[in-house]
């Protein structure tokens, strides 16, 4: 068998944008081995954990991807910090609820795991470090003032009104359906 050989420490920056190019290219798959190469190279790199983390959660819902919520939620324990934890599986809720709604799965359950993303970016800015310094790396990559947690939150909470049945507005009493315009004179 061939041994794959280590990328040097010096390339692993390039190789995480390499990694971001494929992601954006709609490529998750070539991201993710590009991720493993990192972190067999570095295996505490924090920007290479949530870059594999996020590029499974794209596989997710995928014809022919396999990839699961358990696999990536295995990568939740080897992130720094509290922030980060609940940040980012309130991220992986969240995609695999859009995962059930655009399947064939029950909409009660992917409203639920929608509800829970919703739950965790709560929780998640509460354990928001408030400076700059003393702050996880992870934290110190995001700029100050950025509101991806509210974000998130917010096409969450849309995605559920939008799954809801609608209310028919109240018919009166008596009436028999909404009032009727006046005829005309």
């Amino acid at each position: 068998m061939v041994e794959l050989k280590l990328i040097s420490k010096e390339a692993i920056p390039a190789a995480l944008a390499r990694a971001e190019r494929y992601r954006l290219l709609n490529q998750p798959r070539m991201a993710e081995s590009i991720c493993h190469d990192v972190l067999r190279a570095d295996p505490q790199n924090p920007k290479a954990l949530v870059a594999l983390l996020l590029s499974l959660t794209d596989q997710f819902g995928r014809h022919g991807y396999g990839v699961g919520i358990k696999e990536v939620k295995e990568l939740l324990a080897r992130l720094p910090g509290e922030y980060e934890k609940a940040y980012y599986e309130g991220l992986i809720c969240e995609r695999w609820g859009k995962a059930l709604l655009s399947g064939r799965s029950s909409v009660t359950a992917a409203l639920d795991w929608l509800r829970r993303a919703m739950s965790l970016f709560e929780k998640a800015e509460a354990k928001r470090p408030g400076g700059r310094r003393g702050t996880p790396p992870l934290e110190r990559l995001r700029p100050p003032h950025h509101p991806a947690r509210a974000i998130r939150h917010r096409r969450s909470r849309g995605r559920i009104r939008s799954r809801l049945p609608r209310r028919r507005p109240p018919v009166l009493k008596g009436s028999g359906g909404p009032p009727q315009p006046a005829p005309a004179p």
